[in-house]
């Protein structure tokens, strides 16, 4: 199985942020992730985009989840991306 390449926008002191973090590093222990962290005020349009949502979880181009992270349903969906 291919590494799953995980777009994760966050932004710096946000708890949920850190949770969704530590829920992404689980799920990595149990499949092949790449986790690529981006910071949206890194940019305007990612903080107009993302602002209200973050984190998100996003991979193959899809917003998987965003805001609460539900360490089960991420888990089900990513294990149909590699199908």
């Amino acid at each position: 199985m291919s590494p799953i390449t995980i777009t994760f926008y966050t932004k710096n002191h946000c708890p949920l942020c850190d949770k969704a973090h530590m829920i992404l590093e689980e799920l990595q222990e149990e499949m092949p992730l790449e986790i690529r962290k981006i910071d949206i005020y890194q940019s305007d349009e990612l903080i107009e985009k993302y602002g209200l949502m973050i984190p998100v979880i996003a991979a193959e181009g899809e917003e998987l989840q965003y805001g609460q992270i539900n360490k089960e349903k991420l888990r089900k969906r990513l294990l149909t991306i590699n199908k």
